[in-house]
């Protein structure tokens, strides 16, 4: 029995000129949700408290982790800053 692994389907993938372009635009998105959830997590914070310390809702933290928002800055802004981080924004 073949296993067929996630990178494996992932290379195939991006072998499609649009999956590749969708998968490159979601990477600031990712990359934003890894670090906010890492932080959380590695400080031992709930969702919930995160929302109180950057005077938001539980829902809010939830969709920005999920990636299924499109938070402004301002709110990356708050969310980091409740969890005493900096935001470095840089275009490459």
């Amino acid at each position: 029995m073949k296993i067929y692994t996630f990178r494996q389907h992932l290379k195939e993938s991006l072998k499609d000129p649009e999956f590749k372009k969708a998968w490159e635009e979601s990477e600031a998105e990712y990359q934003i949700s890894r670090a906010l959830i890492a932080a959380r997590l590695h400080k031992k914070i709930s969702q919930r408290d995160l929302a109180k310390r950057a005077n938001t809702t539980q829902a809010v933290i939830s969709r920005l982790e999920s990636m299924s928002a499109n938070p402004s800055i301002g709110l990356i802004q708050k969310v980091a800053s409740a969890l005493n981080l900096k935001l470095k924004i840089q275009l490459t």
